[in-house]
């Protein structure tokens, strides 16, 4: 399913069962959901989440940055010729990755970052940081598509939300909507591998994302999506 989907209908059913089970929907788990919604697809570069999250514009800055890397390397003295040309042709190479490449390579250097100087935001600094890691090495619909990845991440917020105040829901919210898009892609031709090694795929092959027949099917979804939230918002008393 596209991005957009995935928000709007892990999003809204998460929140509409929270509420019809009487939990309180608070604005970190509003956040929570919406993220989890578009988690699962951080293994792809060109992903709603990624794409919003490492724009083209922080690609560009990234290539004029290796670039300059490589002048740098080549002028400044560091290694002997020819050892200076052969750093200053590694790091400036690395420039002219595809995108995908790119924006994994950026992903690592965030994950870098948030070792190393974001100690004040522990432990959500770590959890972002080993998710980064991970989704940069898996192909896409792997580990993060999993019932493991599921309750890993379930588990990553309920520890982490010990200590808040309106943190109770938060890993509710978050393992609902996680696993609720893996439930719509499940829809797809392709499916999912719930419990890798074992083979067994959970595919119903009504759709086939991208396609005319798979934007009806994901429009319908999105439409019962919105019809169950105004039930439960507005309708219920």
């Amino acid at each position: 399913m596209m991005g957009k989907s995935h928000l709007v209908i892990s999003t809204g059913v998460t929140l509409s069962v929270m509420n019809l089970l009487g939990y309180e929907i608070t604005i970190p788990a509003v956040a929570v959901a919406a993220v989890s919604a578009l988690l699962p697809d951080i293994d792809e570069p060109n992903s709603l989440l990624v794409r919003k999250a490492v724009p083209e514009s922080l690609l560009r800055l990234l290539q004029v940055t290796l670039i300059g890397a490589a002048v740098y390397l080549y002028f400044a003295g560091i290694a002997a010729p020819p050892w200076n040309i052969a750093l200053a042709l590694l790091v400036g190479s690395v420039s002219f990755l595809p995108g995908r490449r790119l924006r994994h390579l950026f992903m690592l250097l965030i994950a870098l970052a948030l070792f190393a100087f974001a100690e004040d935001y522990d432990p959500w600094n770590y959890i972002a940081a080993c998710l980064l890691v991970v989704s940069s090495v898996v192909p896409h619909r792997g580990i993060t598509h999993t019932l493991y990845a599921v309750a890993g991440w379930g588990a990553l917020l309920y520890f982490a939300s010990l200590g808040m105040n309106d943190g109770g829901s938060l890993w509710i919210a978050g393992g609902m909507s996680y696993l609720l898009h893996l439930l719509a892609d499940s829809l797809t031709q392709r499916g999912i591998t719930p419990l890798p090694p074992l083979p067994f795929k959970l595919r119903f092959k009504l759709m086939s994302t991208g396609t005319k027949k798979g934007s009806k099917v994901e429009h319908l979804c999105m439409v019962l999506t919105l019809a169950l939230a105004v039930y439960v918002f507005v309708l219920t008393p």
